[in-house]
């Protein structure tokens, strides 16, 4: 018996130990898919004879197939099974990233990366298989802002590694080391996770499913033409809207009737569930086209900007922006159960609106300033506030219905990015346009992000405080 005691504790740190390092190996896979190809797409355009705007459009299809799937995945895995339908996510995942491997032209790629994107949730399935086996507070933060922090990329090394094996070997050489890592992310998991279904039993509401992917995916579409500016097909964007409109109201009909709704309209109606979602959409509309669009555009600008070369503009800005945050995340994720997570959001998000006005302000007559604030929104939004929005949709989840809520910030915080460089580009575009020497649209554009920054703050005062998720002082 004293064997048995004292063996205890060791085997549940064993098992800690595997789980944490299938969990990081699956997020690993899916960030790799969402980070890796980005460098790689002019090599890609070129081995499949297309131009950067058909291999930017799989970028598209793959960023809104997460999304559908992060819709429905992580109420499903409550009734499934989480590890059951994660395992069959990487191994769909790996199918797909093979398919894309060997695919003979743009469009069976465009297919291989909606098939990938059954991965979309991965993150959030993560955090709620995390949340059933660690209970204390303080390490079940510390692990989730582990975890977690992976979602904002690999240290900029993802980034770099992809670039180099495109033109090293080709782009078809990125997804093959996607797959593996896939497969070996499929193993862990098989091996290292235990099993959980708190909704077992509970029927799923599939006929929920289609009207709201068709409503999410139409709005996502139309957010895509608008950012095309001047190219925009603006009646198409219009009637997505329409159609986006007229799906989400034969979803709600739909939820009314149903006894095991997937989303219930009494969750929707609390700010447990809206403040959040609104928060990250804003949040996201406010940083995520200032850092990827706005910025790097600037800085590789040789009449208005510093005229740096992308693959050096790339290791100044978004290589220490990614490793801040990678390094920021669990000391986040540790800290948010004894300071509260409402409350951390809010220093993150509030040092981000005024990073972003010192960037516009200040930074865009001085490298050194810029690339310090883009340091230290590493810090402020990738290693605080994106950390605690993806935190927040699992311990503010209603205990019998904790799929839900994870699934809807991730989709809020892919239309809060698409919705971000529709906003932003055009307000840089129509300052700076292609040639000009003038700075202005750049300084309006990052001005706006941080008003709407600024927004995303004032609404997160509207977040209640997760009291079960946090140590009372």
């Amino acid at each position: 018996m004293t064997c048995d005691l004292t063996d205890r504790p060791a085997r549940k740190a064993a098992g800690t130990v595997a789980l944490m390092a299938a969990l990081l190996a699956a997020c690993v896979a899916f960030q790799l898919n969402a980070s890796m190809l980005s460098p790689a797409l002019v090599t890609m355009a070129r081995e499949l004879g297309t131009d950067e705007a058909g291999t930017g459009l799989s970028q598209t299809a793959f960023f809104t197939a997460c999304a559908m799937f992060s819709l429905f995945l992580p109420r499903f895995s409550d009734i499934a099974g989480r590890r059951r339908v994660l395992l069959w996510m990487l191994v769909v995942m790996a199918a797909g990233t093979v398919l894309a491997a060997l695919a003979p032209d743009i469009a069976v790629l465009d297919l291989a990366r909606v098939v990938q994107g059954v991965s979309g949730p991965v993150v959030q399935i993560s955090l709620l298989m995390l949340r059933s086996e660690i209970t204390d507070p303080k390490r079940f933060g510390t692990l989730m802002g582990v975890v977690t922090a992976v979602n904002g990329g690999i240290a900029g090394v993802d980034a770099l590694a992809g670039g180099w094996l495109a033109a090293e070997f080709g782009f078809r050489s990125v997804f093959w080391v996607i797959a593996a890592v896939a497969l070996v992310a499929a193993v862990a998991v098989a091996l290292g996770c235990p099993e959980s279904r708190p909704s077992a039993g509970t029927p799923m509401d599939w006929p929920g499913v289609p009207p709201l992917v068709v409503s999410v995916a139409a709005l996502l579409l139309a957010v895509d033409q608008a950012q095309k500016l001047g190219g925009a097909n603006w009646p198409l964007a219009a009637g997505l809207l329409v159609v986006a409109v007229l799906a989400f109201a034969v979803f709600l009909r739909i939820e009314q009737g149903s006894r095991h709704p997937l989303v219930r309209i009494s969750d929707l109606r609390q700010r447990a569930t809206w403040a959040p979602l609104l928060t990250t959409l804003l949040t996201l509309t406010g940083v995520f086209a200032v850092v990827n669009g706005v910025l790097m555009s600037y800085v590789q600008n040789a009449h208005a900007g510093f005229g740096m070369g992308a693959g050096l503009a790339s290791l100044v800005f978004l290589t220490p922006f990614a490793l801040v945050g990678w390094l920021v995340g669990p000391f986040t994720g540790r800290l948010a159960p004894l300071v509260g997570y409402p409350r951390l959001l809010r220093w993150g998000l509030l040092g981000s609106a005024v990073v972003i006005a010192v960037m516009a302000l200040v930074g865009v007559r001085s490298l050194p300033v810029m690339a310090g604030c883009t340091a230290l929104l590493g810090v402020t939004y990738a290693g605080v506030a994106n950390i605690v929005l993806n935190l927040l949709g699992v311990v503010l989840a209603p205990k019998d219905h904790p799929g839900f809520l994870p699934g809807l910030i991730s989709a809020a915080f892919g239309l809060g990015a698409g919705l971000s460089f529709a906003l932003l580009s055009a307000v840089q575009v129509t300052g700076s346009p292609q040639g000009s020497s003038s700075a202005g649209g750049y300084v309006s554009a990052m001005l706006l992000g941080a008003l709407v920054v600024a927004a995303a703050y004032a609404v997160s005062f509207l977040i209640p405080r997760p009291r079960e998720a946090e140590i009372a002082p």
